[in-house]
């Protein structure tokens, strides 16, 4: 039997949730990205006027995909310092990073621009 087998196994879930929302963050960025192929699509490949930023759809999804680039390595480094913390005999409380709650900011802000910028767009295109 392997000492702290539920602690581990919990970790690992812990993990690999970490990494599928990490996937799913670049899959949406890459989403966005190619959205204004979406809106060319719409208009039938007619020149969008007004002032419609086309670029901004391209530098959110290249942010959200390094952003899930950067999630990933921070939820290995993450689930790498709780292996570390099960195995040791010492106890240590539990503490919420500062990262945790930067990612959290970020994505609300992520989301807000997102309602507004697509809002934007759809506006324009009447």
């Amino acid at each position: 039997m392997i000492p702290h087998f539920s602690d581990f196994s919990a970790n690992e879930r812990t993990y690999l949730a970490w990494i599928r929302t990490a996937i799913s963050l670049m899959g949406f960025g890459f989403l966005i990205e190619r959205f204004d192929v979406f809106l060319v699509y719409t208009t039938r490949g007619a020149v969008l006027g007004n002032g419609l930023h086309m670029r901004a759809s391209e530098w959110l999804g290249l942010g959200m995909i390094l952003l899930g680039a950067v999630l990933i390595l921070l939820a290995t480094r993450s689930f790498y310092r709780n292996c570390r913390l099960i195995q040791s005999e010492t106890e240590a409380s539990y503490r919420g990073s500062a990262v945790e709650r930067v990612l959290t900011a970020l994505l609300v802000a992520l989301a807000l621009f997102l309602v507004l910028y697509v809002g934007y767009q759809l506006t324009s295109l009447q």
